[in-house]
């Protein structure tokens, strides 16, 4: 059987290789995140195929961290249960990325939006701008105090942004 002559080839999708990133231990759930992307753009809906390329991607010595759920899979959602388990033993705790954000994060040598934004890794969604915003304000350097204390009704993405630009400035 021949094809009429103007019609288009179906098209047909092979399964692609996924390359994850290198894992990253320090933050877990920023590596799923972007490991989920990776499987979203290619395709990868199924537990176990994603459980597969998740456990055969791991450092032997982070893969030790979860070796019995990689030697005796659930038989139900085992990339659900491996992702848990890696963020639940490697990532920080709430708790020690509050103390963290209350006690001792600093600026340093970074731009108040750099800063800004650490300080909302480490907290998630769990603080309020407000408490967010007070604590960001109160490590920056005085002169930046002075001038932001004046842009309570801007975002404060915004804010930062412009501290930047004042920071560069002087």
């Amino acid at each position: 059987m021949s094809r009429p002559q103007n019609a288009q080839p179906t098209p047909s999708i092979d399964r692609l290789a996924v390359k994850l990133p290198h894992f990253v231990p320090s933050d877990p759930e920023l590596w799923f995140r972007m490991v989920e992307r990776r499987f979203e753009a290619s395709g990868v809906t199924s537990e176990s195929t994603r459980f597969g390329y998740v456990s055969s991607n791991l450092d032997l010595r982070y893969a030790a961290e979860v070796r019995g759920i990689i030697i005796n899979p659930p038989a139900t959602e085992p990339y659900a249960t491996i992702k848990a388990a890696l963020i639940r033993r490697l990532g920080t705790s709430q708790e020690l990325r509050t103390k963290q954000l209350l006690g001792q994060e600093e600026i340093g040598d970074r731009k108040p939006s750099q800063f800004l934004r650490h300080l909302q890794n480490l907290t998630g969604n769990s603080t309020p701008e407000n408490l967010l915003r007070t604590i960001w304000s109160g490590r920056l350097l005085q002169n930046l105090q002075t001038v932001i204390a004046t842009m309570k009704d801007k975002q404060l993405d915004e804010v930062a942004e412009i501290a930047d630009y004042i920071m560069k400035a002087t």
